[in-house]
This record gives structure tokens, sequence and C-alpha cells, in this order.
């Protein structure tokens, strides 16, 4: 998928004119969830924009509990509603577990394709061997897989396995839930290029060939701040600082 280098995360977004805001200050990239319950504020807002349709990526998750054949087409069906489209341009197995099953879960992704409900499928918070199993059954390719990626927290094998398969790997929590400002070297960079530490953090994720960041934003100058950290340009010396950090926090695990 051709994914813009920055997107908005909307977990916990509950207002539709952030979202209207986030698409005026130029986000074309929007990742919700069923889980969230917020895919009818999501709708909402793209209700209240005037950016075409055909320029926005809509992002949506089917939750652990819904990925048997038949509750991934009602729930399916019903996120399309909330979200006011015909077709979802990117769907998500949120997590591989619960009701999880690779043939059967993964085979009606399929057929969501064929139906025209969806365009692509993507995979989230896959282990390796997960991924292998998903790229063993399903038809269509793994269009992106959404994991946690942050300076306290990454997945080398995971990169690795998608730059092999040239699939985007979609950043979640991608300013460690504000943990980042805390973080010497962060910090350290962030006075240097007179910025912030979440626009340095942003900016640290996307030197990694193939990934594209979600962070959650509410006001205008949040929205309008994480976009241009997309324009910081690290040195080198900056980039091994932030890689040297040795805390390993996963804010998500299973």
């Amino acid at each position: 998928m051709d994914l813009p280098p920055i997107g908005l995360g909307t977990m916990g977004i509950e207002d539709p004119d952030v979202i209207a805001t986030a698409l005026e200050v130029g986000y074309r990239h929007l990742d919700t969830a069923q889980i969230y319950g917020n895919e009818a504020v999501v709708g909402e807002g793209i209700a209240r924009s005037d950016v075409p349709r055909d320029e926005l990526t809509i992002a949506t998750k089917v939750w652990a509990d819904s990925l048997a054949p038949n509750d991934v087409i009602d729930s399916t069906d019903a996120s399309r509603e909330r979200l006011g489209v015909e077709t979802i341009d990117l769907l998500y197995v949120h997590r591989p577990i619960e009701t999880y099953d690779p043939e059967a879960t993964l085979r009606t992704f399929d057929s969501l394709r064929e139906r025209g409900w969806i365009e692509h499928v993507g995979l989230s918070n896959f282990t390796r061997e997960e991924l292998e199993t998903a790229r063993s059954i399903l038809v269509a390719p793994i269009a992106a897989h959404q994991v946690e990626f942050h300076p306290l927290f990454r997945s080398p094998g995971l990169l690795e396995h998608a730059r092999r398969y040239e699939y985007p790997v979609v950043a979640y929590s991608p300013l460690a839930g504000g943990r980042v400002r805390d973080l010497e070297p962060v910090v350290a960079v962030a006075e240097k290029h007179e910025t912030t530490p979440e626009a340095v953090a942003l900016a640290w994720v996307l030197t990694h060939d193939g990934v594209h960041a979600i962070p959650k934003a509410s006001s205008r100058d949040h929205l309008e701040a994480n976009l241009e950290a997309a324009r910081i340009d690290l040195e080198s010396v900056d980039i091994d600082a932030i890689d040297a950090i040795e805390r390993r926090e996963e804010l998500f695990p299973e």
C-alpha cells in the first residue's frame, strides 16, 4: 500500500470535528477499530469534510471476539455502515487470539475482497510465525502489518519480514504513550533540533524504511505538529543515540 508517512490513530477520539480537522490540515490515513467504539465518530468526521473519498485510506480492525467467519462478515458490514463507506480500504485482523482460526478467518477476509467490501487485508500484532502462516493461506497479499513501534519497543525481526515481502509496517503508539518526553536521548536530540521530543520520536520511527506512524492527536496544534515531524532530518548520530536506548517497554502486550 502507498501510505503517507503520518496517519491519524483515532483510539479515544470521540469528537467528529477532530477527524474533520485532521483531514483539513492534511491527514489522509485514518485508523480506527471496532473495539475503539468510535467508527461512527470517524465516519461522521469524514462526512463533514470535503476531502474526496478516493484520497483517503480508511482502516479499521476486526476484534478478537469476531474472527469466526460469520462474525467477520457481520461485524465488517456493521463497520462499513458506521464508517459510511461502501468499501473499507484496509481491514485488519486486530489480534490473532480468541476466535481467530487462520484458515477460517483469513479465507473470510479474502471473500470480503471478492465482495468488494474491503480493498486490502491487513494484520496486526502478529508474530513472524503467524505472518508466515497467514501468507500461506491468504490469496490477497499482506497489505500492512500494524505493530507497536517506538523508541522503547520495536521488533527488528518483524521489520525484516516486512521488507522481505514488501509490505509496510504501521507503527502504533509511536510516542510510547507520552514516555518519549522523559527519555534523555530523545530530549537531547529535540533540543539540538529545536523541536519537541514527540516530533523527534516520530522522525526516528520514520527513519526505518517502510515504516509509517499513526500517532493520536486531538488539537489542531498537535495534529499539525505531528505532520511536520515527517520533515525533520535526523543525523546518523541522532538515530544512533535513540537506537541505543536499552529500556524495553511494551505498552500493549497480548
